[in-house]
C-alpha cells in the first residue's frame, strides 16, 4: 500500500501544508548559508546582464526578439529593423511588455511563443502560459496596433488548456485544445484538429481529424511558402510513432511511410527518417538515415528514395534544417557537429549534390537554423562549447561569403584555465561511451581523488548532450574564483541520440538498465583515474535525468558523495496515472501489464528505498505548476526518505512548470539552492 499517495493532489491542503513546512527547513538551513546569497546574486548577473545575445526571428524587413532583463523579469516582445540588426545596432521598439500584462491581468504570465501571418505579417497568434506550466491559451495580437484583439472583436483567443492555434489564412485557424469530455487523450492532450472561421463559437469549430484516446495526441501544422503551401496533421499513436496525413485536393490523404519515421515537408520535397531499417522501392536504408523524394510523385508511389545522410558506427542525424533551395545537414559524429549542404537536381534526371557547409566555425556544438526558409537561403549559425560562450553568425548559401559573426556573449567566468576532455569507457557489456571532462589543467592531472566532481546525464527519449557554455556551473563549481575549482562531467548513455535511433533503443523499456550501467561505469572511470572520490562526486538530473539519478542513489550509493534529483520521475508504478504520464509508457513499459512491471519495478526508485541502507544526502525539486511530470513523485519520495531517516532536503517551487523556474529570479533561486547543496556536501 502507498501511504504517501495523499500527496499526489497537488493542490490539496494538506499536501500544500507539507510542501510549506519541507520548503521552511531548506530555506532555514540552504538558504541562509553563506554561499547561497552570492551564488544567487552571480547567477542572476548572468541571467539578467545586458550583453546577452539578442536571438533573432526575422519577419521580412523585421527582427522580433523575446527579452527578459532585471527590469522586465517576464520580458518584452520586441522588433527592430533587419539592417540594424545585421548592423549592430538595434533600436528597439516593445511589442508587448509581459510584466505589465501580468499586472493589470493579476496573472503570472509566462510567454510560450508566437506566430505571424503571411504575407502582411499584420497579425500575430501570441501564447501563455500560467506560471510556466504546458496548459496555455493562445490570443490574437495586432502587431501595428500593439494589442491583443478580444473574442468580442472577432479576434481568435484559445481558453486555458493544452493545445495550440496555427493560420490557415487571415479569418481561419487550425485549433487543437479541449473541448471537453472525449475530446482528450489519455494522456491529456488533444486528440481533435478542428477548422474554426474568425466570428464563430470555438465550440462549432468542425472536426477535421480525430485520433484515438488512447493516441499521445495529435498535432497540425501548415507551411508558408507560396505554391507549396503544406497542410499536415501528424497522430502520435505513442511517443515514438507518429502517423502523417497531408491535405491534398481537400482531403487528408495518408502518407504511406512506417509509423516510426519522422516526416517533413518543404517546397517539392518530402523528407523521412526512419527509426528502423526501411525498405522502399527495393532499396534499403538503415535506420537514421535521412531519405528525401520528390513529394507528388511519391505519394503515387512512382518516386524513387535518395539518401542524404546514411549513418555509420559513430555517426548520426543531429538535425537538418531547410532553406528557400537548400537542406543543411548537421552530422553529430562522436558527439561533436559537422554541417553540411545538400542542394536539389536543377532537373528531373540530375542527382542531388553534398558539400561540407564552407568556413563554418570551429566548435565542438554547431547549430544551424533558416533565417526564412520559406523565401531566402540564409541561415543562423551558433557555436559553443563548455568553456566557450556562444557566438551567432548570419551567412548566405548562394553567396561565396564567410559567415558574419553578428554577436558574441561575453565570458562569464575565467576560463583560461580550463580545459576539455572527451574520453570513452567500456559499459558492463562492452558497449563504448563516451564522456566529456571539464575542468582546471591540475584537476584533469590529479590522481589523489581529491577533486570535488559534479556528473550530469540524460539517457532517455533520444535526445543528445553536447558541450554546451553554462556560465552558472563555471561560476559556482567550475572556475578558480568560485572557491571551488571543481570538475563537471557529461556522460553521453545510451537512451539519448548521440548515436541516433539505434543508440536509443539499446535504452527503452526492459534494456534500460544498461543506461545505468553506463552512467556508473562513468562515475567508476574518474574515480579510478583519481580525478574525484566517491565522497566527493555529485550527481544531478532532472525529469528522465531524475529517474537516472533516483536509480544512482538506490543501485550503488556508495559511489556517491551527493545526488540532486529535479523534476523527476521515481513511481515507475504510478507514473502512467499522473497527468502525462501515459504519453511515455513506449519509453519505459505499461505499469498495468505484469510482463511490464516485471522489469519496470526494477528501476522504480520509490519501490526500491531499503532502510537499512546508507544513503548519500539527496536534494529533491519540482514544481506545483508542473503539469507535465507530477510534483507526487517528488514528494513522495521526500516523504519515504524522511520516515526512513534519511538525508534529505526538498524544495518546491510554487510556479515553474517542468522547467522548475518560471523568471530569472526563480532560475537564480534554483541554481544557487542546488550549488549550495553540493558545496556543503562536497567540499
Amino acid at each position: 500500500m502507498d501511504t504517501h499517495q495523499w500527496l499526489e493532489d497537488v493542490e490539496g491542503d494538506d499536501a500544500l501544508a507539507w510542501v510549506t513546512q519541507r520548503n521552511a527547513v531548506a530555506e532555514a538551513t540552504l538558504f541562509v548559508d553563506p554561499q547561497f546569497e552570492p551564488i544567487r546574486a552571480s547567477t542572476l548577473d548572468v541571467l539578467e546582464a545586458d550583453d546577452r545575445i539578442a536571438y533573432p526571428s526575422r519577419h521580412g524587413d523585421l527582427v522580433h526578439n523575446f527579452w527578459t532583463d532585471a527590469e522586465h523579469r517576464r520580458g518584452l516582445l520586441r522588433r527592430t529593423t533587419w539592417a540594424d540588426y545585421v548592423g549592430g545596432e538595434p533600436q528597439w521598439e516593445t511589442i508587448l511588455d509581459l510584466d505589465a500584462l501580468c499586472a493589470t491581468e493579476d496573472e503570472s504570465w509566462v510567454f510560450r511563443g508566437s506566430s505571424t501571418l503571411r504575407p502582411g505579417r499584420r497579425r500575430a497568434l501570441i501564447e501563455l502560459s500560467p506560471g510556466g506550466s504546458d496548459a496555455s491559451v493562445t490570443r490574437e495580437f495586432d502587431l501595428v496596433e500593439k494589442r491583443f484583439i478580444p473574442e468580442s472583436a472577432g479576434g481568435f483567443v484559445r481558453p486555458l488548456a493544452k493545445g495550440s492555434l496555427t493560420w490557415i489564412d487571415a479569418d481561419t485557424v487550425y485549433v487543437t485544445s479541449d473541448f471537453g469530455p472525449g475530446s482528450l487523450t489519455r494522456s491529456g492532450y488533444p486528440r481533435t484538429v478542428r477548422r474554426w472561421t474568425r466570428g464563430t463559437p470555438i465550440v462549432d469549430a468542425e472536426i477535421v481529424f480525430e485520433g484515438d484516446e488512447a493516441d499521445v495526441a495529435v498535432g497540425v501544422g501548415v507551411s508558408s511558402m507560396d505554391g507549396f503551401r503544406h497542410h499536415v496533421i501528424e497522430r502520435a499513436p505513442d511517443f515514438f510513432t507518429t502517423q502523417t496525413s497531408i491535405l491534398r485536393d481537400g482531403e487528408f490523404v495518408s502518407v504511406d511511410v512506417p509509423d516510426d519515421a519522422e516526416v517533413s515537408f518543404h517546397e517539392r520535397w518530402i523528407f523521412i527518417t526512419p527509426r528502423a531499417n526501411f525498405e522502399h522501392r527495393g532499396q534499403s536504408f538503415p535506420t537514421g538515415s535521412l531519405l528525401v523524394s520528390e513529394l507528388d510523385g511519391f505519394l503515387a508511389g512512382t518516386s524513387e528514395l535518395t539518401a542524404l545522410f546514411t549513418p555509420t558506427e559513430t555517426a548520426s542525424l543531429g538535425g537538418f534544417c531547410c532553406t528557400r533551395s537548400h537542406v543543411v545537414l548537421n552530422v553529430l559524429d562522436d558527439v561533436r557537429n559537422a554541417l553540411s549542404v545538400a542542394t536539389p537536381p536543377g532537373s528531373p534526371s540530375g542527382r542531388w549534390s553534398i558539400a561540407a557547409l564552407s568556413g563554418a566555425p570551429d566548435a565542438w556544438t554547431l547549430s544551424a537554423s533558416a533565417v526564412d526558409g520559406a523565401e531566402r537561403d540564409d541561415i543562423w549559425l551558433v557555436g559553443t562549447d563548455f568553456v566557450t560562450p556562444e557566438s551567432l553568425f548570419v551567412m548566405s548559401l548562394d553567396r561565396d561569403e564567410a559567415p558574419q559573426l553578428l554577436s558574441q556573449a561575453p565570458a562569464r567566468f575565467d576560463a583560461s584555465d580550463l580545459a576539455i576532455e572527451q574520453h570513452f569507457v567500456a559499459s558492463a557489456d562492452g558497449t563504448r561511451i563516451p564522456y566529456f571532462v571539464v575542468g582546471s589543467n591540475d584537476a584533469l592531472a590529479a590522481t589523489d581523488g581529491s577533486r570535488p566532481t559534479l556528473l550530469s546525464g540524460y539517457g532517455g527519449f533520444e535526445i543528445a548532450r553536447t558541450a554546451a557554455y553554462s556560465a552558472v556551473i563555471g561560476r559556482s563549481w567550475l572556475s578558480s574564483e568560485s572557491g571551488v575549482g571543481g570538475v563537471y562531467v557529461l556522460a553521453n548513455i545510451r537512451g539519448g541520440g548521440e548515436y541516433g535511433p539505434a543508440w536509443h533503443r539499446a535504452g527503452l523499456r526492459e534494456k534500460r538498465p544498461r543506461v545505468y550501467e553506463d552512467f556508473e561505469a562513468v562515475a567508476r572511470a574518474i574515480v579510478a583515474r583519481g580525478v574525484t572520490s566517491p565522497g566527493r562526486l555529485g550527481i544531478s538530473g532532472g525529469s528522465n535525468g531524475g529517474l537516472l539519478v533516483g536509480n544512482m542513489y538506490v543501485r550503488t550509493p556508495e559511489l556517491f558523495g551527493a545526488v540532486v534529483c529535479q523534476v523527476p520521475l521515481l513511481d515507475m508504478k504510478r507514473y502512467h496515472l499522473l497527468l502525462a504520464g501515459a504519453s511515455w509508457m513506449a519509453e519505459y513499459g505499461d505499469p498495468d501489464e505484469p510482463s511490464d512491471w516485471a522489469y519496470l519495478q526494477g528501476y522504480s526508485p520509490y519501490h526500491l528505498v531499503d532502510p537499512d541502507v546508507d544513503y548519500p544526502p539527496m536534494l529533491l525539486t519540482t514544481s506545483t505548476r508542473d503539469d507535465r511530470v507530477h510534483p507526487g513523485h517528488a514528494r513522495k519520495m521526500a516523504a519515504l526518505l524522511e520516515a526512513a531517516d534519511k538525508d534529505v532536503t526538498y524544495w518546491e517551487n510554487i510556479e515553474g512548470g517542468h522547467g522548475g523556474a518560471a523568471d530569472a529570479g526563480q532560475q537564480a533561486t534554483m541554481q544557487a539552492l542546488i550549488f549550495t547543496f553540493l558545496r556543503t556536501r562536497l567540499t
